[in-house]
């Protein structure tokens, strides 16, 4: 063979990478360190699955909550929800201004309590007095049998 023909066999032939020795020793190690603080971790201090942040003593969704969104085919907003004083707002974002809009604006304090109504321009105070009404038929005595 010539040495013309063993670089080119050289040429065609991937090179092999030799990770080295001490390299290989360093990973195993804190491989090995990391497996042992699972399993000789002190009892009671179990973290299964929680975050570091996240609190266990949520009973449901609390506070200000904000999502973007689209709300026409050509327009873009952000939805607020205040979960505490159980209303949503709606800005649309004018991209010519450069600025957010008060689109909408809703409590939903009362229309929770709905169970079939379908109105758009219905305020909130009509939908209370709705409601009061629907309690009130509920709490009325059924009317007696006829006989």
């Amino acid at each position: 063979m010539s040495d013309a023909d063993t670089a080119e066999s050289a040429a065609r032939e991937p090179r092999r990478q030799v990770i080295p020795l001490a390299a290989a020793w360093v990973a195993a190690i804190a491989l090995a360190v990391l497996a042992g603080t699972q399993l000789l971790r002190p009892a009671g201090t179990d973290l299964g699955g929680l975050a570091f942040g996240q609190g266990t003593t949520s009973a449901g969704a609390r506070g200000v909550f904000a999502f973007s969104g689209q709300l026409s085919k050509s327009t873009y907003g952000v939805y607020v929800v205040d979960v505490d004083a159980m209303t949503v707002w709606v800005y649309e974002y004018q991209p010519q201004k450069g600025c957010l809009r008060l689109a909408a604006a809703r409590s939903w304090r009362y229309d929770r309590y709905l169970e079939n109504y379908n109105l758009c321009d219905m305020p909130p105070e009509a939908v209370e007095q709705i409601v009061e009404e629907q309690r009130q038929y509920k709490l009325q005595p059924p009317p007696p049998a006829e006989p």
